[in-house]
């Protein structure tokens, strides 16, 4: 096989927009009906809808001034860019989404923190397909959830600590409004806590908004990761 045959499958260009659609993608080529187990662990841990990283930790002389803007470079804190254009924060996953718990913020030392879409319909089919034992989610709600929070950030009483959770969050578009949570669930599960971010769907989320940026804070862990619209399309529209 020539080299031109090798790589065309793995790069795209669509509308000037570098996809990467190889061997890894397969599960975008078959109806959801025809996915294997490997196909639905790939759409949960490397797609997407998302992201495995592991976050800032916040020390006390920088959890004061203004948050975290969004800007045309990435964003901006205290005069420092973060991130690219057009580029997300990709990370390997582990199956079913569930990243290995550790760290210790205390320390400085920040565990690995898996961020998933569950309000996004291909997600939903891939959880089902591993019985995965995902968060159940409202329609009326976009819904990201954090994956991999020791449980020793989430003690005390999860109405308390939601209501905390929930003022130091949102969604960044540009030249649009912060998109501020309705509600924060705050779910204890066997293999770990789960944080989910619910956000009514009378705002609406489009394809032409390009770069969806999550911003949150969960004790001294600061969250930032952006999500492209253009790339979360199932069957020809968004998926969210």
């Amino acid at each position: 096989m020539s080299l031109l045959a090798r790589t065309v499958p793995l790069l795209l260009t669509v509308a000037g927009v570098v996809v990467y659609a190889g061997e890894n993608d397969a599960w975008r080529a078959r109806p959801i009906s025809e996915w294997s187990g490997d196909d639905a662990k790939q759409l949960l841990t490397q797609s997407p809808w998302v992201k495995t990283f592991t976050p800032d930790i916040k020390t006390a002389q920088s959890s004061g001034g203004a948050g975290p803007q969004m800007g045309r470079g990435g964003i901006n804190m205290g005069g420092i860019g973060v991130g690219i254009p057009g580029m997300g924060r990709r990370g390997m996953g582990y199956p079913g989404g569930r990243p290995r718990q550790g760290g210790d913020p205390d320390s400085g030392q920040a565990p690995q923190l898996t961020l998933r879409w569950e309000s996004a319909m291909p997600v939903n089919a891939a959880e089902l397909k591993v019985h995965d034992n995902a968060p159940s989610v409202d329609e009326k709600y976009y819904a990201l959830a954090v994956y991999g929070v020791p449980d020793r950030m989430a003690s005390g009483d999860p109405d308390k600590l939601a209501g905390e959770l929930k003022k130091d969050a949102s969604i960044k578009r540009e030249g649009k409004k912060d998109f501020k949570p309705s509600n924060v669930e705050v779910l204890q599960r066997e293999n770990g806590t789960v944080i989910v971010y619910l956000f009514s769907r009378s705002t609406e989320i489009t394809r032409e908004d390009k770069r969806v940026e999550f911003n949150a804070r969960i004790g001294r862990l600061q969250i930032i990761e952006s999500f492209f619209t253009g790339d979360m399309i199932w069957q020809g529209k968004i998926e969210l």
